[in-house]
């Protein structure tokens, strides 16, 4: 399940790649613009572009006109790149996880577990999309994992 931490992040990152696209507006957008037209609470969004931050995702401008900016460019930033960031692996189980693999401690035989079998086609199916899809996808209205019958 998506943390509330992670879909806040989205939010922010959206909102900047859309400024950014914006070329009437091309000052850094200040946290609480972002806060406000995201219904983000400031203080944990501050706490979450800090992150992003960290990771090189955003940057910082300081000053009367000072606020956030995408660091990378909308189509290099990935929805599954982010979650994983924010909320770690994506796979449901540590045994069907590409990034974090862990045995489970009461697995008999992890070949035949049914389960781990499940998860990893749903890890599988899942990571395909969020690893195609980036914000500059969401800003032209389309998914990897969307087709024009989808609403696009």
């Amino acid at each position: 399940m998506l943390s509330q931490k992670a879909k806040y992040a989205m939010r922010a990152l959206i909102y900047l790649a859309k400024a950014r696209d914006n070329p009437s507006d091309s000052n850094p957008v200040g946290i609480a613009e972002i806060a406000a037209k995201q219904a983000v609470p400031r203080k944990f969004l501050e706490l979450i572009l800090l992150e992003l931050k960290r990771h090189g995702l955003v940057q910082s401008f300081r000053g009367k006109r000072g606020g956030y900016a995408l660091a990378t460019p909308p189509e290099n930033i990935y929805f599954g790149d982010v979650i994983r960031l924010i909320d770690g692996p994506l796979a449901q189980l540590p045994c069907a996880s590409l990034t974090a693999y862990r045995r489970c401690s009461d697995c008999e035989d992890e070949a035949t577990c049914a389960i781990r079998h499940v998860l990893k086609q749903v890890r599988d199916a899942s990571s395909g999309i969020l690893d195609r899809t980036s914000l500059s996808d969401v800003l032209l209205g389309r998914s990897a994992g969307m087709t024009m019958g989808d609403g696009i």
